[in-house]
């Protein structure tokens, strides 16, 4: 993954998440991640009670957004990306928790489980550089990890 990319999202904390509910109709919530710029996932946690984590046991795959906290209309950046909830694995499961709680331990007091959104494309628009540069990126092991 181009280091711009792994910055870029490293630097925000809020993302944007679409995915689909019982009637295939996108269904969007927001989320306070942790990058795991590694093995290139996000983190987030979420009530299991919750409408969108209902949807995602459902439908796993995912899209969204990411802006920076403060947006400057002159210098617009973003990513937009698509991803997978991974399945149920206790091993993974549990570093995720610690690395959420780690960069956001306020979470600590906080109910839910921490999710996993494994990365599949993502591609940043950053026209600090120029008007509509963009910079790329996909899995190779697309498959990898996925249910």
């Amino acid at each position: 993954m181009n280091k711009s990319i792994v910055d870029f999202i490293d630097k925000q904390k809020i993302a944007s998440v679409c995915c689909l509910d019982e009637e295939k109709n996108p269904y969007c919530f927001s989320i306070f991640y942790v990058f795991d710029h590694i093995d290139r996932r996000l983190y987030f946690k979420s009530s299991a009670s919750s409408n969108h984590a209902q949807y995602l046991f459902d439908h796993r795959k995912v899209a969204g957004t990411i802006v920076p906290d403060k947006l400057n209309i002159l210098a617009i950046r973003g990513i937009q990306f698509t991803g997978t909830i991974l399945c149920d694995n206790a091993a993974l499961s549990h570093h995720a928790t610690i690395e959420y709680h780690k960069r956001i331990p306020m979470a600590l007091t906080m109910p839910g489980e921490v999710w996993v959104i494994q990365l599949e494309t993502v591609k940043l628009t950053d026209n600090t550089i120029s008007f509509g540069h963009k910079v790329c990126w996909q899995r190779e092991d697309l498959y990898e990890d996925i249910c």
